[in-house]
């Protein structure tokens, strides 16, 4: 039986991946702060949390990464933990530097001293590409990261790369672009945008404020991505790789999808801070965009070139956006009601 470890077990990616890892046969051991009410919500709606083992884990204090990793004969360890709301890491630069930048070479460096047989997965993210290069972006484009959170990932990412190339070490990055699910943080666009909804749709009367409408991502299903993490590890050789479906949406045409799915027949009006959308049929106001919800530097075109992960991994997503959209909607119309 493989073990794995997991850092940031409690949120979308490590749930989805506990999950996986567990079908495989697996012993799974996961990461978590230590807080008052220890949040498993994600594990306990897959039905895993009785069959993952929690340690204390803290990102930012070497010793207690080093005794977990000494304590535990772990074959894989993926690094998924991170401060990971961009517009979070504007308010709070230096910690999200040490938890996504500084944390990997504590990870790698006790990896390299105590275990260097384990093979290692770093969750870079798109973000990285920032003020985008070149279209669609590959694993070969060059980074231009326009926030703390992607520039502190630069850092993870080229560390892995570091010390897979110095010191043979399996370790290998996912550049994953966006990627969302029912499970997805509260905070995300996607994900606001789909439990406004739902509580229009169940008579609120507030509507979905946001920024730049314009902004287009690349979004996937999450428990697509999570396969193509293992899959990474599984490789005779370590490397990078993009996971992206090549498909780019704006942040308008999501709201639109996941309104839909909602039974909502929107009608938008006005431009940039003026721009509203109405329901047709009950006349009510479901979105409005609010300027404190722009980026200071905004990303506003990211679209991923997924060609090696589909050559060399034989990894393709399998779920369309407008499908994305629908499953988050309709999953957060039934919970609220």
């Amino acid at each position: 039986m493989k073990k794995a470890f997991i850092t940031g077990i409690t949120g979308q990616d490590g749930a989805y991946l506990a999950k996986l890892l567990l079908d495989k046969g697996y012993e799974v051991h996961g990461g978590v702060r230590r807080i008052s009410q220890p949040e498993n919500t994600r594990l306990d709606i897959l039905g895993v949390s009785n069959d993952v083992h929690l340690h204390e884990f803290d990102l930012t204090e070497h010793n207690n990464i080093f005794r977990v990793i000494r304590d535990i004969e772990m074959d894989e360890f993926y690094n998924l933990a991170a401060q990971s709301f961009v517009g979070s890491s504007w308010e709070l630069p230096v910690y999200t530097a040490d938890v996504d930048g500084m944390a990997v070479v504590r990870i790698l460096d006790t990896l390299r001293t105590i275990r260097p047989e384990t093979r290692f997965y770093q969750a870079s993210t798109s973000e990285m590409f920032g003020l985008v290069q070149e279209v669609p972006q590959s694993e070969t484009t060059r980074l231009y990261p326009r926030s703390p959170y992607g520039v502190a990932k630069v850092y993870g990412h080229y560390i892995t790369m570091n010390y897979r190339e110095s010191f043979g070490m399996h370790a290998s990055s996912g550049i994953l672009f966006n990627h969302e699910s029912p499970l997805r943080g509260k905070e995300f666009v996607t994900r606001k945008i789909t439990l406004g909804l739902a509580a229009l749709a169940h008579g609120g009367d507030q509507p979905v404020e946001l920024g730049n409408m314009d902004a287009k991502r690349d979004w996937g299903f999450a428990q697509d991505y999570v396969e193509g993490m293992w899959r990474m590890l599984q490789q005779d050789e370590a490397d990078d790789y993009v996971l992206a479906t090549g498909v780019t949406t704006t942040i308008r045409d999501f709201f639109t999808y996941a309104a839909e799915a909602l039974g909502m027949d929107l009608e938008w009006s006005g431009e940039n801070e003026n721009e509203t959308a109405t329901d047709r049929k009950t006349g009510k106001l479901v979105m409005k965009v609010n300027k404190k919800f722009y980026r200071p530097a905004e990303v506003d075109l990211l679209i991923g070139d997924p060609s090696k992960a589909q050559e060399k991994l034989g990894w393709k997503a399998s779920v369309d956006i407008q499908n994305l959209a629908q499953m988050m909607a309709k999953s957060d119309f039934d919970a609220h009601r």
